[in-house]
């Protein structure tokens, strides 16, 4: 945790007019990346910035993007163009000692994917929202990157070079996911066609941007993940479906629909929106984020951030890979053949029991006596427990079916799921297994769901699959 007075005393030495620091509340939004509320005098007179912090080099653990003092850059360049954003007041150097980071205009409004989806606060700006997503993509990618001194920051990524780079950093970890890897080839086979490359921000999405309940969007957020891509990657990226926060029928940010999005972004861009690529990329996204919550739990297993957060991302992977069964495997075409039995044992108390009062008390007790992120977390723990109570109802069986599946899928009589899961990986990368095989496909429909039905039960894509099935 950062020390307010270390950060104070930076603003102190750097920043006009800074006279004392009132406040500083880290809150729970970001996954990668931490975020302060912060209450300064200036002036003589109190107000609200935003400081954004890495406490490491600033590069993103998630594999691509640049570091923290070139989003910095990026907001202005941004803003040049009419791409809402605030203004930044500082950016750290190596000598504070805080690591990257930089002080920015606290711009009022909502962030919360699920309250712009949801809420009825937001009924009247959501239906000009997916316009205005359009309108924003198209002058965000008419930054001139040369102009602004950003070539030299900036990775560029083709398509392929994208689907190759994430699944490289899939197989680091060593945890085999045949759905990942069908994914991958499917999206090596259907890559869109060239076209020339901008700036993209390439987490643009509801959740990474401030919205007000008049105006809309008022300020686009997190460009750590920024590189000199393919436009489309972005108007794919709002429509990945695990951005859609419990509103699965509207496809963009769970707020709107796709002719809404590309008319905005015609509209302004004068070009013709690549509805094939679009939806590339949107199968990109689910198979990126699968990736991305994997790496989530790799760096709380390797010790670099044990935060509670990372484990239980890591358990979202599943929803990912379903989302990419139910674009990709869209003919379920059988009834799933799992029957998973519920825990049974003469033990008093079970463990589940156990779990169970521990979760309870967490959500009913413990997080409604606190406030900001240690209520998050509190949340965010009895969620976790969720998770483990269903492993123990369907965990073995679970298992114990998809070995049996893995054998008959590779026409072996031995070995271990796990063992299996990696040969059926190797044969899919290999290309020594047909992919149209209605087989391998049944095996890789009902082995995700099975998951997802563990991790995360109500999530609209598990949903959507078991009414398939």
């Amino acid at each position: 945790m950062m020390d307010p007075s270390e950060l104070e005393a930076v603003l102190l030495a750097r920043m006009p007019g800074f006279e004392k620091l009132v406040g500083c509340e880290r809150l729970s939004a970001g996954a990668s990346r931490e975020t302060y509320r912060l209450t300064a005098r200036i002036k003589g007179k109190e107000q609200t910035l935003a400081f954004r912090r890495d406490p490491d080099t600033g590069r993103s653990r998630l594999g691509q993007g640049p570091g923290l003092d070139v989003e910095a850059r990026l907001f202005a360049a941004a803003l040049k163009m009419g791409v809402p954003g605030p203004d930044v007041y500082l950016v750290l150097e190596p000598e504070d000692g805080l690591g990257a980071g930089f002080v920015m205009e606290w711009i009022e409004g909502e962030t919360l994917g699920a309250r712009i989806a949801r809420s009825s606060d937001f009924a009247d700006v959501r239906k000009r929202l997916a316009r205005q997503c359009g309108e924003i993509l198209a002058k965000l990618h008419k930054v001139d990157v040369d102009a602004e001194h950003l070539d030299g920051n900036l990775e560029e990524f083709t398509p392929e070079h994208s689907v190759r780079k994430t699944h490289a950093s899939y197989m680091e970890f060593e945890t085999p996911q045949p759905m990942i890897d069908f994914t991958m080839k499917w999206l090596l086979d259907n890559l869109p066609k060239k076209r020339k490359l901008t700036l993209c921000h390439s987490d643009f999405r509801n959740g990474n941007f401030i919205v007000s309940p008049t105006k809309g969007i008022v300020a686009v957020l997190d460009w750590e993940l920024a590189h000199i891509g393919d436009p489309m990657r972005d108007l794919g990226w709002v429509c990945t479906r695990s951005w859609r926060f419990g509103v699965p029928e509207k496809p963009v940010g769970g707020f709107g629909e796709y002719d809404e999005l590309f008319g905005g972004y015609e509209s302004v861009s004068h070009k013709k929106v690549d509805r094939d690529a679009v939806r590339f990329w949107e199968v990109f996204g689910s198979f990126w984020w699968a990736v991305g919550c994997l790496s989530m739990a790799q760096s709380y297993r390797e010790g670099s951030e044990k935060s509670l957060e990372r484990p239980v991302i890591g358990r979202r992977s599943s929803e990912c890979q379903i989302d990419c069964v139910n674009l990709i495997i869209p003919d379920w075409g059988r009834k799933t053949g799992q029957t998973l039995r519920t825990l049974s044992t003469t033990e008093l108390p079970r463990t589940d029991e156990l779990i169970t009062g521990v979760r309870d008390f967490l959500r009913n007790e413990v997080s409604s006596k606190l406030e900001g992120r240690d209520g998050f977390l509190a949340r965010v723990a009895a969620n976790s427990l969720d998770i483990v109570l269903r492993e123990l109802e369907l965990g073995a069986d679970a298992d114990l079916w998809e070995r049996q599946a893995l054998r008959n899928l590779l026409g072996v009589s031995d070995g271990s799921t796990s063992d299996l899961r990696a040969a059926l990986c190797a044969a899919i990368r290999a290309g020594d297994i047909d992919l149209k095989r209605p087989d391998l496909h049944a095996y890789l429909r009902d082995s995700v769901l099975a998951q997802a039905m563990i991790d995360q039960p109500n999530y609209p894509g598990t949903i959507e699959a078991q009414n398939r099935t």
